[in-house]
């Protein structure tokens, strides 16, 4: 039987892994994880980093939905989306049998 492998999904699927395989991204999360909604400002405080640096990992981490973004008043805070998370997890774990 032959399998048609499906190269936007593949894509997907490495866009997804290589936002979360950073170790900058990878310290931005646990930051949010602790304080389970964070602004930039602060995140790029704690990381003694560039806001704008920040902002883009932030960027990455919302484009893969690994990361919410919420509007409040003229602040965007960011939390984790756990359910990506687990839905990540699960999918890594089959994939590795």
């Amino acid at each position: 039987m032959k399998h048609q492998i499906n190269l936007n999904e593949v894509k997907k699927a490495q866009m997804l892994l290589r936002a979360l395989n950073h170790k900058l991204r990878q310290r931005i999360l646990d930051i949010i994880e602790k304080d389970k909604k964070i602004i930039v400002t602060q995140i790029h405080t704690k990381l003694n980093i560039e806001q704008s640096v920040a902002s883009q990992h932030l960027a990455i981490l919302r484009i893969a939905d690994i990361v919410n973004a919420n509007r409040e008043g003229k602040f965007i805070y960011y939390s984790i989306n756990y359910a990506k998370i687990e839905e990540i997890e699960k999918y890594t774990k089959q994939l590795l049998g």
